[in-house]
């Protein structure tokens, strides 16, 4: 035994993504005692500058764009109680087919196996006994979240440590629910183009093939809150136009598919420590 406390650590891309994802368990499980690690990878200079300025406008400042969003940053770990933040700051790459996802510093320009040494050496430093990150394919495509995917495998295989590994997923059930709410929100909104329908017909999985379904219900105004810190990105944050009551009806369950565990506990499980308390 040992008095070392349980720990979770999350790998996100870019300031704001640990709330929409995972702000439910990281929330949950500071509040259960477990000592909650945040890496975020990039410097989140691609998004919006102050006035709602796109990347590539005039104004656009990456760096003033960056200390904002840190700020923002340090401000959502305060509301979720997460215990350690790590940033490994590299330059925010942008969406998929932006000029900066070629820029030569960028998180997607970056040799894996040299991102991944800096991330096993924070992995020996906190020990996780849980890890969560996205899939292979990033969630629904993003190059910093498919990079953040790659380093962070890549630096499980450096290390000796056991952890049960999970990626982030929604259930197709809850995709259908969110598209139906995307257009009470917006009844003008058009329909998608074909391609478009259908790549977002992949987005998640059949709900059978989800491992792990955490209810953080209890929490949901919490992970509401750490979103409303990003305040720079509202305009990209479609939930926050929801309110909180209609926020918690959709976000209060998180999903995951368990791809790494030592434990033997029994799928499908309701906790991401199943097997480890």
């Amino acid at each position: 035994m040992t008095d070392r406390p349980l720990t979770l650590m999350a790998v996100h891309a870019h300031p704001d993504d640990e709330a929409t994802g995972t702000g439910g368990v990281l929330a949950r499980y500071a509040a259960e005692g477990i000592r909650t690690v945040l890496v975020t990878c990039t410097d989140g200079g691609c998004g919006d500058g102050p006035g709602g300025v796109k990347p590539g406008e005039p104004g656009h400042d990456p760096a003033a764009v960056a200390l904002m969003r840190r700020q923002e940053l340090e401000a959502s770990c305060d509301v979720l109680k997460i215990s350690d933040l790590e940033m490994l700051d590299y330059a925010d790459s942008g969406m998929v087919g932006w000029p900066s996802n070629d820029a030569p510093a960028s998180f997607w320009q970056t040799p894996v196996e040299e991102s991944a040494v800096r991330l096993a050496e924070l992995m020996r430093h906190y020990r996780p006994d849980v890890v969560v990150t996205y899939d292979e394919n990033g969630f629904y495509g993003h190059p910093d979240h498919i990079q953040a995917h790659r380093i962070t495998m890549a630096a499980l295989e450096m290390t000796a440590l056991t952890p049960k590994v999970y990626w982030t997923t929604m259930p197709r059930s809850g995709m259908q629910r969110f598209g139906e709410i995307m257009r009470e929100f917006h009844p003008d909104m058009p329909e998608p183009d074909p391609a478009e329908a259908a790549a977002m017909a992949e987005i998640g999985l059949p709900d059978d093939e989800i491992t792990t379904w955490v209810d953080t219900t209890a929490f949901s105004g919490q992970k509401f809150d750490a979103l409303a810190a990003h305040a720079s990105q509202g305009e990209n944050i479609f939930f926050l136009k929801m309110g909180k009551e209609r926020f918690g009806e959709l976000m209060g369950m998180e999903t995951f598919v368990r791809v790494q565990d030592a434990t033997g506990a029994a799928l499908p499980e309701n906790d991401l420590f199943a097997g480890l308390r």
